[in-house]
């Protein structure tokens, strides 16, 4: 796409966007004046479909209407309810759909991931992790080091970025190639949280898989605006939240892939009933036979409202068609960058990659030369954005519910604040 600096181009985008009727789908915060405040947010927290109401009262009316029955005869049945949810999510993360689950949130999910993937010996014990991982990651890593009486400061790696605050490859192979046979687990955050950088999945899978070493991805900020082909890949697993390009809701389930050549293994596993055969499930007293699938890391029966607030968005996801909302992605990101560097602002730089293969939705935005306070007067003007220490602004629009008038208007109010006077 050639783009142009000006909302006549913006607006002519958006009549032209396939995408376009999926914006009323969606509830948008209001400004005091009553008018849509530009949400920018997507990567901490997506808005609310207008459909999910409906979908959760469903669940109320038929909980109301059947009590326990409900988990037979409710429109949805409720004993199943997970399983509504493994398709769609299925084709977002490109898996098949034994491989997903729904089920927890994301830092208890990569908890039971580490319990069955990070075996260590008094040999290999050492996990790799990016340097300025998400902490709940980092946190999560470290924990298990130590309940495995391991040292941190010994026991993990940290790939780290270089000058410009972006990953290199080269960096990820030396590391590997210097402490392979010490390296049991890498586990990285497909997309940077604070870079928005996205790394080469396949790259990554294919050095580890070389040497043996176990591969997992953390897809919090990629997952609904990228497509990582987890299965073709070949990833042991990933580990994902819903809350954010997912639009599920606040603090809502998590998602786990496992890659079906585990599913018949001996790995181990902390296990619930949930997890346990399902012909067999309610007869209480059998020793734990684990489904052939990704369910068999359930541990609890699924908490409904919150997977019929997951379902109402996967519905719409399918509607739109996950393709078409990469492609948009990637034209309103485009957008944004072009509309920041026309600004010709030394003092302005993007620490995401310019490559729209090597990002997602979000652009990390710094100015080197100001402070929190161009957040705080962007917040004042109805810009709903992240701020993310130290320096950064971090605005993601998200495909489903963002039009390119709004990144047009998000930067014609930065240039007002920044450049007044």
């Amino acid at each position: 796409m050639t783009y142009q600096n000006s909302l006549e181009f913006a607006q002519n985008c958006d009549t032209n966007d396939s995408l376009k009727k999926f914006r009323n789908e969606f509830h948008f915060p209001k400004t005091n004046q009553g008018d849509n405040k530009i949400y920018l947010c997507g990567n901490s927290l997506g808005l609310q479909p207008k459909s999910t109401l409906d979908y959760i009262q469903q669940e109320l009316e038929d909980w109301s209407k059947f009590g326990v029955d409900g988990h037979t005869d409710a429109k949805n049945p409720w004993m199943p309810y997970h399983e509504f949810l493994s398709e769609p999510m299925a084709e977002i993360v490109g898996a098949k759909e034994s491989e997903v689950i729904i089920m927890n949130t994301l830092s208890v999910n990569l908890h039971l991931m580490m319990v069955s993937f990070y075996q260590p010996t008094s040999k290999r014990h050492k996990i790799v992790i990016e340097a300025d991982a998400f902490p709940s990651d980092l946190y999560a890593v470290e924990s298990q080091l130590k309940f495995h009486n391991f040292d941190p400061k010994e026991s993990l790696i940290l790939w780290k970025p270089r000058e410009d605050q972006q990953y290199d490859l080269e960096d990820f192979d030396q590391i590997i190639q210097d402490h392979a046979d010490e390296i049991v687990l890498v586990l990285i955050g497909n997309t940077n949280y604070y870079t928005g950088q996205n790394f080469d999945m396949q790259h990554i899978t294919n050095v580890c898989h070389q040497h043996e070493i176990t591969i997992g991805f953390d897809l919090a900020h990629g997952v609904g605006n990228i497509q990582p082909n987890l299965h073709n890949l070949g990833v042991d697993f990933a580990v994902w939240c819903t809350y954010k390009y997912l639009n599920s809701g606040p603090g809502s389930l998590g998602g786990c892939f496992v890659h079906e050549k585990h599913h018949t293994t001996d790995l181990k596993r902390f296990t619930g009933w949930w997890g346990h055969d399902k012909s067999t499930r309610f007869n209480m007293r059998q020793d734990f036979k684990p489904i052939p699938t990704a369910e068999a890391w359930q541990l609890s029966n699924p908490p409904i409202l919150s997977m019929a607030a997951i379902r109402a968005s996967l519905d719409i996801y399918q509607q739109a068609g996950f393709d078409n909302v990469i492609k948009k992605s990637k034209d309103l990101t485009g957008f944004l960058e072009y509309l920041l560097v026309e600004l010709n602002d030394k003092n302005l730089n993007i620490i995401t990659p310019k490559n729209p293969d090597e990002r997602g939705c979000q652009l990390s935005i710094q100015f080197l030369d100001a402070d929190k306070s161009l957040f705080d007067k962007l917040t004042k003007a109805g810009v709903v954005a992240d701020w993310r220490e130290p320096q950064v602004i971090r605005v993601a629009p998200a495909p489903l519910y963002n039009s390119f008038e709004d990144v047009y208007q998000f930067v014609q109010i930065l240039k007002d604040i920044r450049y007044a006077g």
